[in-house]
């Protein structure tokens, strides 16, 4: 028995529509199919679409950290003042 929405589900769309490198939105993580075809989709699948948006939400910004974190561990470490080769004397 499907279960009837009280509310309608209003369209996770936050205005940047452009599609990622996966066919996503980076605004609301929909599929270009998912997009198109959403006002006539029924409510049931609506929330689907939500709660899969989230998924890929978390997804992405996961992998963005990684990124980032990636990124900061392979840049070479800079030598400041107090580094022993600046505090030591050299012959």
């Amino acid at each position: 028995m499907k279960q009837i929405e009280i509310f309608e589900i209003t369209s996770p769309c936050i205005g940047v529509c452009q599609s990622g490198p996966k066919g996503f939105c980076v605004g609301c993580f929909r599929s270009r199919e998912e997009r198109v075809h959403w006002i006539n989709l029924e409510q049931d699948v609506q929330s689907k679409i939500i709660k899969a948006c989230a998924t890929r939400k978390k997804r992405a910004q996961a992998a963005h950290k990684n990124k980032i974190k990636k990124s900061t561990t392979e840049t070479s470490p800079q030598l400041g003042f107090s580094d022993d080769s600046f505090t030591q004397n050299k012959p």
